[in-house]
């Protein structure tokens, strides 16, 4: 259709076309991203550099299998996610785009380094992430007291609830051959 029949209503029966949104990064996507800024510094940088990347990643590796815990549109996975595909390699990228002499002893920004600034955004987002996963676990060990307090209402009256005699709800161990202790049959 040419311009003059989408002027005049040529064009109106056509829905709008909506762009694809890509899709959301997978957990092997944010895992291969780290691993890949891992890979990337491998005998390039510092060690300060080398331990504060790897705890960054130790953080990510233990929280995206949990990611579905935070839920897909919180503050809290976006901001995983986004260190693992984007701050923490566009940080490391910067820094290793420098020259290493440079990098390591020129001061660029009130009295620091590039490696001393490079150390501080790997330092906050290790925070940061550190905290996303306190919470997220946190939130795991209320839900396992809730279940527990749960399941302690539910049969405590119930006909399979054990009975203190049972030796099974005693607080002290008991030797087998002693009554309420366990036998082999």
């Amino acid at each position: 259709m040419g311009w003059f029949q989408n002027l005049f209503g040529g064009g109106r029966n056509r829905p709008p076309e909506i762009p694809a949104l890509p899709p959301a990064p997978t957990s092997a996507d944010i895992l291969a991203s780290v691993d890949a800024v891992q890979a990337q510094i491998e005998g390039r940088v510092p060690p300060a550099v080398t331990a504060r990347v790897n705890r960054i990643a130790k953080t990510v590796d233990d929280m995206a299998p949990r990611l579905d815990r935070l839920g897909g549109g919180t503050a809290q996975a976006h901001t995983v996610v986004a260190t693992a595909t984007s701050y923490l390699p566009e940080a490391v990228g910067g820094y290793l785009r420098l020259p290493r002499d440079f990098a390591d002893t020129r001061v660029i920004n009130r009295g620091k380094t590039s490696l001393m600034i490079l150390c501080d955004q790997l330092d906050l987002l290790g925070v940061t992430l550190d905290k996303i996963s306190d919470a997220v676990s946190r939130a795991d060990a209320v839900a396992l007291v809730a279940h527990g307090q749960f399941l302690a209402e539910k049969f405590q009256t119930s006909s399979i609830a054990l009975a203190p005699e049972a030796g099974l709800g005693s607080a002290q161990p008991q030797a087998p051959g002693t009554p309420g202790g366990l036998e082999r049959p």
